[in-house]
């Protein structure tokens, strides 16, 4: 397989090229396979290379793009205003096939109105959707759509489903389960919606559906797809993050309160290390856009160095496995489900759900 090259949007973010370029630069210390195009103001991103004397400049390459899309701005405003934003350029390297991913922390909506706009949606896919993976008491449970998608009608859940679990198989989950998040696990719970993708879903073959679930069942591993809007998602996700950081930080300030306590946390030193390691939210950084003729993976703004790497280890990762020729071989099968007249066949898709 090539060596990966991707596309950083370095302008994107709360913290911009000063978190972001360093950030690139260590991955390509770590990684000695991939290959980097940083995309932002390119005098500035050239001063803060020369920082670090030590990059591999035969991996790295700079795109100039002097305008950039702040966080608060309309996707309206984006998608008109700014023909030369960092965030733009930076997918038009994919489009263009420079590229085989791009990484942006910025602005959450414009980056969806410019990806759709600039690589389209896969054929039967209305709306990309944001998937990210979770910490479980068993193996990471993908959840989606985690914001781009507040309002969802029961056909959306329906793909946001199919293409989670095109995406739990590549990371090898044999016939992954999938639920749907919801107020009570009962069928007469929820709203309208909800309950008519739970009818898709259910007839729908291939799809290991195990129907409702709650948010206390996915931490549990009930499940290694969670489906819910992007309003649901996004609050579910950040609410997860705090709540991490509020855990890890008792129990830090316990082992503080006493010398008594003091000794045993000093003996207890490594497991917390661990326990710290496995909750900090920038290890999970990085939701992809699932259903996009390319592959788009987006960093939480306020994520630092270490987030942001994670998240161009996602993007790796995802031009690792292919995920959008994986998505594109597989619709035809699932879909046609849901729209029979659209024209969806085994033939042109590629195929049904893998035998296994």
């Amino acid at each position: 397989m090539s060596a990966p090259v991707i596309a950083i949007d370095a302008m994107g973010g709360d913290f911009g090229p000063h978190c972001i370029v360093p950030a690139s630069l260590s991955c390509l210390v770590e990684n000695p396979s991939l290959h980097l195009v940083l995309v932002g103001q390119k005098s500035l991103i050239e001063q803060l290379v020369a920082q670090h004397p030590g990059t591999d400049l035969a991996r790295l390459k700079i795109v100039d793009a002097p305008e950039v899309i702040g966080m608060d701005e309309r996707p309206a405003q984006a998608l008109r205003g700014k023909p030369r934003s960092s965030m733009r350029v930076a997918l038009e390297e994919v489009r263009d096939g420079n590229v085989k991913a791009c990484v942006s922390a910025g602005n959450t909506g414009a980056l969806m109105a410019l990806a759709r706009q600039v690589l389209k949606t896969l054929p039967g896919i209305d709306r990309p959707a944001m998937v990210t993976a979770l910490p479980t008491q068993g193996d990471p449970c993908l959840l989606l759509d985690l914001g781009a998608n507040v309002d969802c009608p029961a056909d959306q859940l329906y793909q946001f489903a199919v293409m989670g679990v095109v995406a739990a198989e590549s990371l090898g989950r044999h016939q992954p389960r999938v639920a749907l998040l919801n107020v009570g696990t009962e069928e007469i719970k929820g709203n309208q919606q909800v309950k008519q993708a739970a009818a898709l879903l259910q007839q729908a073959s291939g799809i290991n559906y195990r129907g409702f679930i709650e948010g206390d069942g996915l931490y549990r591993g009930e499940a290694d797809v969670v489906v819910c809007d992007g309003f649901v998602g996004n609050i579910l996700l950040k609410s997860s993050e705090g709540l991490a950081g509020m855990l890890v930080a008792k129990v830090e300030a316990l082992f503080r309160r006493s010398l008594g306590a003091r000794i045993v946390g000093a003996m207890a030193l490594p497991l917390l290390r661990r326990l710290r390691s496995e909750l900090n939210p920038a290890q999970y950084n990085g939701a992809s856009f699932l259903g996009l003729q390319g592959i788009v993976v987006k960093s939480h703004g306020s994520a630092g160095a270490d987030g942001f790497k994670a998240a161009i280890r996602r993007a790796a990762q995802d031009v690792e496995h292919d995920l959008p020729e994986q998505l594109r071989r597989r619709l035809g099968h699932y879909l046609k489900a849901i729209h029979p007249a659209d024209g969806f066949d085994d033939v042109t898709a590629g195929g049904g759900p893998p035998s296994n």
